[in-house]
């Protein structure tokens, strides 16, 4: 169990961004109820995990929202490999889909800068 500094410092992720995921509900942190003189919140192993899924899930296009469900589905146990797999491709076909839309908004682009050459 560390702290959220430790956290920060062993995940390399910012303090206030940590605490926006959990606010956001990505994961929690535990209070340790023995301790009455602080209000420490402690940060186990499944956090780190959790917080290492995050960054690569949103390296790859998945929005917080979409990384809300897959935590909640992948550390409770609830997808199989193929659900996981499938996940994934189903993130790829996306991303075709916005490479494919970005290629006719650069083609019209091009067209709209060939039209005003023309007509200069």
């Amino acid at each position: 169990m560390v702290l959220i500094h430790q956290l920060s410092k062993q995940s390399n992720i910012p303090i206030h961004t940590i605490r926006y995921y959990e606010n956001y509900g990505l994961f929690t942190g535990k209070k340790d109820e023995t301790t009455k003189s602080n209000n420490y919140t402690y940060y186990d192993d499944e956090v780190i995990e959790k917080l290492d899924l995050i960054v690569n899930a949103k390296q790859i296009g998945f929005t917080l929202a979409e990384i809300k469900e897959i935590i909640e589905a992948w550390f409770g146990k609830k997808l199989t490999i193929e659900m996981k797999v499938q996940i994934l491709k189903n993130k790829q076909l996306e991303i075709d889909h916005k490479i494919n839309h970005l290629k006719q908004m650069k083609i019209l682009l091009n067209q709209g800068i060939k039209d005003i050459k023309k007509f200069d």
